[in-house]
């Protein structure tokens, strides 16, 4: 697929009732948990809360009314009120069942997509289905000044849609790099607001990880018409989930609450069709050949094995890039069979002068600090010598921010001195010393 000219294909409204793909028990159960939950009573306001078309969920109803569990409440437009819809109301039997039906599981509002149906989703989305061009990726990362060579490194390992290591000191951009390559991925997909397996809802749309692309919010003449797409599911960017020493192994299985007595879908997944991050690895509490040997199945194999409570296993499908980034070297944190799974490795270096010095003037002009061509020959001949001239991408930010401070605080204007070098690179770098106690 082309993402510039194609557009991910949409998962189909269901027709019927048997198109849901659920158990009749599983969906009205839902409908009446909906109903004794939320302040709902007619069939576009309960249509939208479980985000089905009205003549299925008139047809639930229906089913409801039949056992005795659903009771009409009065006729058309009684009372006075101006509404042309039929208002339905739990009879004693239809509480009794809700409250029942609450107590196995407090999940309701909108009907969980069968795994399965979820998978085929999955297919028409995928991340490997991506073809980003130069200019696509050189276009995100246009703000950062790059090696030459990065952008075609880059390229096909973004493209493969396979797993990825950035490499190299600190403070070289490679979160940037991740965000760009983020940013480079301009289409959307459908992400379903849960899925169900054996059973077991488990809920994925996070609005903390996924960018809802459009209201789902849709009027009563809307939801009378044919959906454009299975509602069940949110229009979004593709996602990007960002982890830094926080990860650890168990953010990684489904999290259950036993409250609720419904799980929520981990990190991995929830980036279904997107990007996981891993920043900063090495400076997790788990070793980073822990954390690398828990993907050797999805990377390998493209699906990932969850756990329910009960302990059973099941298969979901990996369909991510993941972007691992460290400050070590791999050869340190890593054995060989670790590193021959991760498909792409990409060193992330600091620039040359001649770059440093673009990326310093760039800086400059947008914080509007005035160059001094003294002041830069003083940072270049006297301060970067005594670290072997190692230029690093964050310097110039920290620097020209250190003598801003400076600045404000003495009340003078925003131009650089030798002498507000001086002070901005003595609080680069802590001396190493003895501290006498």
């Amino acid at each position: 697929m082309n993402m510039q000219t194609s557009a991910v294909m949409a998962p189909p409204s269901p027709k019927t009732l048997a198109d849901v793909g659920l158990s009749h028990v599983m969906i009205r159960d839902i409908v009446l948990k909906t109903l004794f939950r939320k302040n709902t009573n007619v069939v576009t306001e309960l249509a939208r809360a479980i985000c089905l078309p009205v003549p299925i969920t008139q047809e639930i109803i229906d089913m409801a009314r039949a056992q005795g569990l659903l009771e009409a409440m009065g006729t058309l437009g009684a009372g006075g009120t101006v509404s042309s819809e039929m208002p339905y109301q739990l009879t004693d039997s239809g509480k009794a069942r809700a409250l029942d039906a609450l107590a196995q599981s407090e999940y309701f509002g909108p009907m969980p997509v069968p795994l399965d149906v979820y998978r085929a989703q999955i297919k028409r989305q995928s991340i490997r289905n991506i073809q980003i061009t130069r200019d696509q990726l050189t276009g995100a990362m246009g703000h950062l000044i790059l090696p030459s060579d990065l952008i075609a490194n880059l390229g096909p390992a973004v493209s493969s849609g396979r797993s990825i290591l950035m490499y190299g000191p600190p403070g070289n951009g490679k979160s940037s790099i991740s965000n760009g390559i983020r940013d480079a991925m301009g289409d959307k997909i459908y992400v379903p607001r849960a899925i169900e397996y054996s059973g077991q809802v488990i809920t994925v749309y996070d609005p903390i990880v996924h960018s809802k692309a459009e209201d789902d919010a849709e009027n009563a003449s809307a939801l009378r018409r044919t959906a454009r797409f299975d509602r069940r599911y949110v229009l979004c960017a593709r996602p990007t989930v960002i982890t830094g020493g926080e990860l650890s192994l168990d953010m990684l299985d489904l999290v259950y609450n036993p409250t609720a007595r419904t799980y929520q879908a981990p990190l991995q997944l929830k980036s279904t069709g997107g990007i996981f991050i891993v920043d900063d690895l090495g400076r997790q509490a788990e070793p980073p050949q822990k954390l690398v040997n828990r993907w050797i199945v999805p990377l390998e194999e493209n699906k990932d094995i969850l756990a329910l409570q009960s302990g059973e296993k099941f298969e979901v499908p990996f369909d991510t890039l993941v972007i691992f980034s460290t400050n070590f070297h791999p050869n340190e944190i890593f054995d060989q069979a670790a590193l021959r799974r991760i498909f792409f490795k990409i060193k992330i270096g600091g620039p040359s002068q001649e770059d440093f010095l673009k990326i310093f003037a760039l800086v400059a002009r947008k914080k509007k600090m005035q160059l001094d061509e003294a002041s830069l020959v003083h940072l270049l001949k006297n301060k970067y010598p005594t670290i072997n001239n190692v230029y690093a991408n964050y310097q110039p930010v920290f620097l020209i921010d250190q003598m801003i401070a400076v600045c404000d605080f003495e009340g003078i204007p925003y131009k650089m001195t030798p002498d507000l070098v001086d002070r901005a690179w003595g609080n680069m770098f802590v001396k190493d010393e003895v501290i006498v106690k």
